[in-house]
């Protein structure tokens, strides 16, 4: 196991899930998903996404890997993290500061996320700490080098995962969803809540 790698299965049990659950549909319905574009490329991202917090992260062919303030569609600010869910960072985080970007990723049954670093932002001594609601998925982490070796993991609804101390910046991805392995979205699928801080403190 990376050092600074904790996962917590089952760390939200079923009733704390819906209401997780009530709390992400809220800020869906005010800040609207929308796919961002690939950098070189200009193709969507597989994963439907949006954000909450004073910082979002977004991508387009324009400006590459970046956090904003604004919803890239509506122009509204991002709307501010519910305390459910900086509840767990706080509890969990083993940081003083709390979380400026809550990114939420909506994954279908066919979805996937590639092996990636989570490096766009200033505070690396900060965790990033996953939340997982839904569909269970096959999470992988690595090394810091892409070509380290890797290690899977079962992320069901409920767990909470940390990227702390040197799996802060470990290749990680998700390699496939466990369609209809959870009753709690209606429709099917995962919503991961990726809890970031992304400037230093002052």
């Amino acid at each position: 196991m990376l050092d600074g790698l904790r996962y917590l299965p089952e760390y939200l049990d079923a009733t704390a899930q819906a209401a997780l659950l009530g709390d992400v549909r809220a800020l869906l319905a005010e800040a609207p998903p929308y796919r961002a574009l690939m950098p070189k490329t200009g193709q969507p991202m597989r994963v439907r996404m949006s954000n909450a917090g004073a910082l979002g992260w977004y991508t387009d062919c324009d400006g590459g890997y970046r956090y904003i303030s604004t919803h890239p569609e509506t122009g509204r600010p991002w709307p501010a993290i519910p305390e459910r869910i900086l509840s767990v960072w706080r509890a969990v985080s083993g940081y003083g500061h709390d979380p400026e970007c809550c990114l939420i990723n909506l994954y279908d049954a066919a979805a996937r996320m590639g092996l990636h670093q989570d490096r766009d932002e200033q505070e690396f001594s900060a965790p990033v700490v996953s939340i997982s609601l839904g569909d269970s998925a096959l999470f992988r982490i690595g090394g810091q080098n892409r070509r380290d070796p890797t290690r899977s993991l079962k992320l069901a609804s409920g767990d909470v995962l940390v990227l702390g101390g040197s799996a802060r910046l470990a290749f990680h991805g998700i390699d496939r969803i466990h369609a209809g392995s959870s009753r709690l979205l209606p429709e099917g699928g995962r919503i991961n809540l990726t809890l970031r801080r992304v400037t230093l403190p002052r």
